[in-house]
């Protein structure tokens, strides 16, 4: 299959082969990427309930039409450091490897219209997901770079039924660019792999929101599958003998998974709001990742590991989300949040492109309302991955024994989103 997608966002290769969207591994499990704002960033993404602003017509559109009058638009940028993963076998058959450190400047735009009648529009422009990981050493085998971005266009529409109840429905259209680089040893040969591809896909998202009272807010979520279908070109060389062993079309879908939110927001004394968020991510649509290519007839002996389908198996996970927001005075709002964020990874599928294991995230930021109309602001969030070790007993035969007996660690996200939003 081919190749294509995210920066956002980015996606996920497999031991052989390129996938994954949201930058994902970038701070959430698999390759999504939640935090897509200042109050996103800052709250680690426990951010539907008390949703507001701007950034509302992402991560919750039914809560637009509760929004004070008027008009806003948001612009972000948002900075992320990832750490090297250090890669240790403790049998010693295999070199230790640290990945490269990677370094992304990610924008993102969010509008909220001014209401019309009881509806409202917004459009958001954000990277949903992505990936990016360079091996040197033993990784370089499957991911001597593996780079996926994405950038999805978010136009929602919300209507409010009464003073209680809203919903909304939006389109999502992602636009997804891969590069997999790829070189090995099989057989006698070496191998190298170069694939890059690019694709359009579509999908859809809903929103319901519930107040009860002015106090409590109540809120479900939901964005729909959106299966990649990247398309491009692939060039295979056996470089000993210098043979060309195919360039031309190839194809490969990849999952961007559906997500549930159930989200509760309750807001003590007009002052302090604390919102709770059960995010449910079905990431088992991501079961192999399987090249397609035009005329493989060509592919013999160890070339055709570039064209068995690689086994992922991946399954549903869940994320907790905790956020509390806090109106210091008129001008200056403080927000923290934490994350468990559960991998939908099995180990015996893992590979050097995305050693991924359940994470724990910690976020803090604040907002500053610098005239009636602007209002600046920054969130700042640190993902802390567990350790990944491996054994034989988990049945890994990928990069011919590399993690049978190996430790994925140091693997960390710093996330770094500045902003403003003005109002009209």
């Amino acid at each position: 299959m081919n190749i294509k997608r995210y920066g956002s966002i980015c996606f996920l290769l497999s031991a052989s082969y390129i996938a994954s969207l949201m930058p994902t591994q970038l701070h959430a499990g698999g390759y999504k990427i939640p935090e897509n704002s200042i109050n996103s960033t800052a709250l680690s993404a426990a951010y539907i309930a008390n949703a507001h602003g701007a950034d509302a017509a992402y991560f919750n559109p039914a809560a637009m039409v509760f929004d004070e009058d008027g008009g806003a638009m948001e612009v972000d940028f948002t900075y992320i450091h990832l750490s090297a993963i250090q890669y240790t076998d403790d049998n010693g058959a295999f070199a230790d490897d640290a990945s490269d450190v990677e370094r992304f400047l990610v924008p993102s735009f969010h509008y909220r219209s001014p209401k019309v009648g009881n509806a409202r529009f917004g459009l958001s422009v954000i990277v949903p997901a992505g990936l990016t990981k360079r091996w040197d050493g033993t990784g370089k085998a499957s991911a001597q770079q593996f780079t996926l971005k994405t950038v999805e266009i978010n136009p929602t529409a919300a209507y409010k039924f009464n003073d209680q109840f809203s919903g909304a429905v939006g389109a999502r259209v992602i636009y997804s660019d891969g590069v997999v680089k790829s070189k090995a040893f099989v057989g006698g040969a070496e191998l190298a792999r170069d694939l890059e591809g690019d694709s359009f896909d579509y999908g859809y998202n809903l929103a319901l929101h519930f107040k009860p009272t002015d106090d409590l807010a109540l809120a479900l979520t939901y964005r729909s599958e959106i299966e990649l279908t990247v398309h491009g070109e692939a060039h295979l060389v056996n470089q000993i003998a210098g043979t060309p062993v195919y360039r031309g079309d190839a194809a490969v879908m990849v999952p961007v998974p559906a997500a549930l939110n159930l989200a509760v927001a309750y807001t003590f004394y007009d002052k302090t709001t604390v919102e709770l968020v059960f995010e449910r991510t079905y990431w088992s649509a991501y079961k192999e990742l399987d090249f397609e290519y035009d005329n493989p007839g060509g592919f013999l002996g160890p070339m055709a590991n570039f064209d068995n389908p690689v086994a992922k198996d991946w399954s549903d996970s869940n994320t907790f989300r905790i956020g509390v927001t806090h109106k210091l005075d008129s001008m200056w709002t403080l927000m923290a949040g934490y994350a468990y964020d559960e991998t939908p990874a099995p180990k015996r599928t893992i590979g050097f492109e995305l050693p991924d294991s359940d994470a724990h995230i910690f976020s803090i930021g604040a907002r500053y309302q610098y005239s009636d109309d602007l209002n600046i602001g920054f969130g700042l969030l640190y993902d802390k991955k567990d350790t990944l070790k491996t054994d034989p007993s988990d049945g890994n035969a990928g990069a011919s024994g590399a993690y049978n007996n190996a430790e994925f660690e140091d693997t960390t996200a710093i996330l770094l989103t500045m902003g403003v939003q003005y109002s009209f």
